[in-house]
């Protein structure tokens, strides 16, 4: 568990210097990390929210610094809007990941999303920005949400992969943006990946056995996939009584996040023929 209070800066290694936002939660666990990139110059990723007191612990460890940009893995607001008034303060653009507004009423558990996030800047799969010493590559990886980016520093082989591999428990899939099927590519796409001796997530430790841990990851999606095939064997069932059954002794909190997993799963199962919806309830495809 990361046991760096929140607002010190804690160097990680030359080239990476960890910041823990104040915004601890059930679905956050200690908070939003926020990552400075560089020695002499430096690239802000995953700014986190918007609180005066993380603002203020983010421009004393960039201590008069220049900025070259501020870098959002996707636009949760757990993640991207302090990139606006960071902007402000040290006259970075904000560069990454594209902008998505997406209204969504469901339970969730992640945040919503920031719909005031705009970027100067959207890179693309494999585009690269650079910096004295440092060498930041987006690696596309939709599936928590359609615009996540992960960035690969060249120089030391780690990835910044802010939901898409968190250090403390399995990524959240909401849909209608969330997208299982997407998110297990992107995973694959991981595991294709040599280069990458440890991940820095936005929440939880670093990962430091990075392919052992994405496959302990598609693993347990494969798991809960053959979980809710195996229970509607038994008969049609709705989503609270796949979630009842899958997930005993849940903290009651997180039952409607629970449910959205499962929606995420049945329609990837749905668009691969194997189960189709009969109203509120699912069933095995005829």
């Amino acid at each position: 568990m990361i046991d760096a209070p929140t607002g010190l800066a804690q160097a990680l290694d030359p080239l990476v210097t960890r910041i823990l936002a104040p915004n601890p939660s059930p679905f956050t666990y200690t908070g939003t990390e926020t990552y400075l990139v560089g020695t002499t110059d430096l690239a802000v990723i995953d700014p986190g929210p918007d609180l005066p007191d993380h603002l203020d612990a983010l421009m004393a460890a960039i201590a008069g610094r220049p900025v070259r940009a501020i870098m959002c893995t996707h636009t949760h607001r757990d993640h991207s809007p302090a990139a606006a008034p960071l902007k402000v303060a040290t006259g970075a653009p904000i560069i990454g990941c594209a902008p998505l507004a997406l209204a969504d009423a469901g339970p969730r558990a992640d945040a919503a999303f920031d719909i005031g996030y705009a970027p100067d800047r959207v890179l693309a799969d494999s585009e690269t920005l650079a910096g004295d010493g440092w060498t930041l590559e987006a690696v596309a990886t939709p599936g928590h949400t359609s615009n996540h980016l992960c960035y690969a520093l060249r120089e030391n082989g780690a990835l910044f992969t802010g939901d898409h591999v968190m250090g403390w428990s399995t990524t959240v899939i909401a849909p209608p943006d969330g997208d299982m099927a997407a998110f297990m590519r992107s995973l694959d796409r991981l595991m294709q990946r040599d280069q990458d001796r440890i991940y820095y997530p936005a929440h939880g430790d670093a990962v430091e056995k990075p392919h052992r841990f994405v496959r302990g990851l598609i693993g347990h999606r494969k798991q809960r996939e053959g979980q809710i095939l195996r229970l509607l064997g038994g008969g049609p069932e709705d989503i609270p009584a796949l979630v009842a059954r899958m997930y005993v002794g849940l903290d009651p909190r997180l039952i409607g996040a629970a449910g959205r997993s499962v929606l995420a799963h049945l329609i990837d199962l749905s668009d691969r023929g194997l189960v189709e919806a009969e109203g509120e309830t699912w069933r095995i495809a005829a």
